[in-house]
């Protein structure tokens, strides 16, 4: 996705709101053996609703998909899980078209999957979601912003 037509910031309380929302989702699926998060977006998801269910044992998954330009590349398997993920919780922020989350569901095929958010060419191959949002919006994470000005929409329409 090199030039999404919408974009969605989410701020740090939003996405802690949608983590615990995301376990209450989860707390009837469990218990879970422990969580696997998908690297780097889940780790942070992942370390709330690890709390949340009480949950001690965490491993990754390590990938790596986009670019610095939003472009989604080939991907690359850093770091996989032995097993075929029964008992097991994998986390990620979101599901998008669903490259990396095939990757992954064919590593650990017993897990259960959730993401926060969801896309929907990618929806199919999670378990539980709490947000769906259109294929052309990109998300904006509170580890890749900073708060700055913002031109008003009107303006943003008129330039």
């Amino acid at each position: 996705m090199s030039d999404p037509q919408k974009t969605f910031p989410v701020s740090w309380e939003e996405l802690h709101r949608n983590a615990k929302a995301l376990a209450w989702r989860l707390i009837e699926q469990g218990p879970f053996n422990g969580i696997v998060a998908v690297t780097r977006g889940g780790l942070v998801p992942a370390a709330i609703i690890a709390r949340e269910l009480d949950v001690r044992l965490i491993d990754t998954v390590c990938m790596q998909s986009y670019s610095d330009d939003h472009a989604q590349g080939q991907i690359k398997v850093l770091k996989e899980v032995p097993g075929d993920g029964e008992g097991w919780l994998i986390i990620d922020d979101l599901v998008d078209t669903g490259r990396t989350a095939r990757v992954v569901r064919d590593m650990l095929p017993k897990a259960h999957f959730a993401t926060i958010y969801a896309k929907p060419s990618g929806r199919p191959l999670v378990d539980t979601f709490v947000t769906e949002v259109s294929q052309d919006t990109w998300i904006y994470f509170p580890w890749d912003i900073e708060l700055q000005f913002a031109q008003p929409i009107a303006k943003q329409k008129r330039g």
